[in-house]
């Protein structure tokens, strides 16, 4: 799972991004408005962890930019403004749930947690499952059965993408920028190849065919 985190206090914005790779996360930082509403426009992220005093730009101007083009990511909003009228002004804004700081780091793991779960089809111990396929995202762990399926990272995220967005057509871009990000200099090619590297990991378990190929657009997880 992916997390942007926009936080200009660069101690700060460090130790939870540590805290959150510890917990298997992948994070992105941003330390100001902009380039955070520019790396939530052009990435693709499970949640966002904001803070709201901002250079430039606002968390809440960034938020409200994100609604107004329709994209739902959930976010968490980080402030040293604790009261209620400005827990209210994150709600409105756009944000999902607002967490005052100083906070304990049991808390921003739970309510990230949280969101994650009311965004995604997963059971309260955060697995996707197609079937008998079951996925850890924490663990990064696939199994069929008791079995376990063994994959390379790229083909795990992969995996994790389709199945944690089934029934929806992912065009190759987005898959691409999910996965290997904007900025990678690998071949446009690269994500059929990994879809054909995946669909034979697959194949044993019968689940290659759950990966459909729409034509001249990506793909789509359907399960079997």
């Amino acid at each position: 799972m992916r997390i942007l985190l926009v936080e200009d206090d660069r101690g700060l914005s460090q130790a939870l991004a540590e805290l959150l790779r510890e917990e298997s996360f992948q994070v992105d930082v941003a330390y100001d408005g902009e380039e955070g509403l520019y790396l939530a426009e052009t990435g693709v992220y499970d949640a966002l962890v904001v803070d709201v005093m901002l250079p430039g730009l606002s968390g809440y101007d960034l938020v409200r930019s994100l609604r107004d083009k329709r994209l739902h990511v959930p976010v968490l909003f980080l402030t040293a403004l604790g009261d209620v009228d400005h827990r209210v002004q994150g709600l409105n804004a756009g944000g999902d749930d607002y967490l005052p700081k100083p906070f304990a780091t049991e808390e921003f793991l739970a309510r990230l947690r949280a969101l994650l779960r009311r965004n995604r089809e997963l059971g309260t111990d955060m697995t996707l499952r197609s079937g008998s396929l079951v996925l850890d995202p924490l663990a990064r762990r696939v199994a069929y059965g008791d079995e376990p399926v063994k994959l390379s990272d790229k083909e795990f995220d992969l995996l994790e993408y389709l199945l944690s967005h089934r029934g929806q057509i992912l065009t190759r871009e987005r898959i691409f920028n999910r996965i290997w990000g904007i900025h990678s200099d690998v071949m446009d090619t690269t994500v059929d190849l990994y879809v054909h590297y995946l669909r034979k990991k697959l194949q044993p378990f019968g689940y290659d065919a759950a990966i459909r190929t729409i034509r001249n657009v990506g793909y789509m997880w359907s399960d079997p």
